[in-house]
């Protein structure tokens, strides 16, 4: 099940990013972008392959809010049992298998 949830969170990511990889170096040259106005010391695979894992993860961390707001409350609160007394097939992290 959160395997499944992970996918659905980071193969779109994945997608997304490399859209948008494809988007802003259409317009923008690596070898022109400056850090603390200086040059930036990469070379552009690097500024492509920097650029590509931040997009990655800004489109993850969206994906993952929408996973996480597209979920009931039944199954947020599954097994709200203390710890003592849940059944042996309630998790102790708070979920039913």
């Amino acid at each position: 099940m959160w395997t499944q949830r992970l996918m659905w969170i980071a193969w779109p990511a994945f997608l997304m990013a490399g859209v948008l990889e494809m988007l802003v170096f259409a317009m923008v040259d690596p070898q022109d972008l400056h850090w603390f106005g200086q040059p930036l010391a990469l070379s552009r695979q690097g500024v492509y392959t920097l650029a590509f894992f931040a997009f990655w993860i800004i489109t993850m961390a969206s994906s993952a809010l929408t996973t996480l707001l597209a979920m009931s409350p039944f199954e947020l609160n599954r097994c709200p049992v203390p710890e003592g007394e849940r059944p042996d097939d309630c998790r102790k992290t708070s979920s039913c298998s």
